[in-house]
């Protein structure tokens, strides 16, 4: 024990001098109870782009800790001469996405780049990915490995789940969920209302872009066993994953969703009826019902469509 203790829920920071003047890029950290980790993700990032002609700053945003996250991101604060460290203490804990909307919010520079507080990206992977701007409006890293726990039941559930985004977004998507991303302010800020506060929010951001005609990059990034305890759920949070696919596509757009489901009903209702014919003679009272379900579903989705494509104007 070195006496430490939490902050106080204010917002810390350690470059007075620095003032409240924009920066080029935000590096933005969502942490809960990552003690085990913090200085050294701190300490990487720092060193990673110590050499970098770029003015950037360090935005922690604490979910309520209970540990010595807090304390020990001060420090490092304190003592940290290269960039400005600020330093938000939410009090409550709602959650990842939560967190990083709120760091999105509060960025000062126009390229935000996320990742976990964990250690488990390797912060030099952030000069890969501030290579490709501005050309384009998103870059993730997609890890060349699976590092998590349960491997057995994540890696089938993510290769399902992202195969299935593949085909509703029409775009190759290498890594799904990854937690290390670039993106342009700007062009974040208006969706951030589709981002949940769960896990599911890196998700959601990949997609509200990649649905909205954005120039989104994917680069292979190594990723290393995280520090400390996974706060993943398997079960919970994998039918988040899927419920945000389908959600997010939905919303921007929704005949990816709508149109198979309507051709999969018109088709058995098609089916149906030519059996009902054959046996009976006539069609039957229940095909009926089923054709007109799909054609109901295939409506919806051409309401749907109109309604997305009048809010883009």
């Amino acid at each position: 024990m070195d006496g430490l203790s939490p902050a106080a829920p204010q917002q810390l920071a350690a470059r007075p001098h620095a003032g409240t003047k924009a920066c080029e890029v935000t590096i933005l950290l969502p942490a809960y109870n990552e003690e085990l980790a913090i200085q050294r993700v701190l300490h990487e990032i720092v060193t990673a782009l110590d050499d970098e002609p770029i003015s950037f700053e360090i935005l922690i945003v604490d979910d309520a800790s209970t540990d010595r996250t807090v304390a020990y991101a001060r420090r490092f604060a304190d003592e940290c001469r290269r960039c400005e460290v600020r330093i938000i203490c939410r009090p409550e804990n709602r959650g990842a996405g939560a967190a990083r909307k709120v760091g999105v919010r509060e960025a000062r520079g126009d390229i935000v780049v996320m990742l976990d507080a964990d250690g488990s990206y390797p912060a030099y992977a952030i000069r890969d990915l501030l290579r490709y701007f501005p050309d384009y409006d998103q870059v993730n890293g997609a890890r060349t490995s699976e590092q998590g726990t349960m491997p057995l039941l994540r890696k089938p559930a993510k290769w399902l789940i992202r195969k299935l985004a593949c085909y509703l977004t029409g775009r190759d998507i290498p890594d799904l969920n990854t937690g290390l991303k670039a993106f342009k302010r700007e062009a974040m800020l208006p969706w951030l209302w589709s981002v949940p506060d769960g896990f599911s929010c890196v998700t959601t951001m990949t997609l509200a872009f990649l649905t909205n005609g954005y120039a989104v990059k994917y680069v292979p990034t190594e990723y290393r066993p995280r520090i400390g305890k996974s706060k993943f759920h398997p079960i919970k949070d994998t039918l988040a994953y899927l419920n945000t696919v389908v959600r997010i596509v939905s919303y921007f757009r929704p005949l990816r969703v709508f149109f198979p489901t309507a051709a999969a009903v018109l088709c058995l209702g098609a089916a149906k009826s030519l059996h009902s014919f054959m046996t009976t003679g006539s069609m039957q009272e229940s095909d009926i019902v089923v054709l007109m379900a799909g054609f109901l579903t295939m409506m919806f989705g051409l309401l749907a469509e109109i309604v997305v494509a009048h809010h883009r104007r």
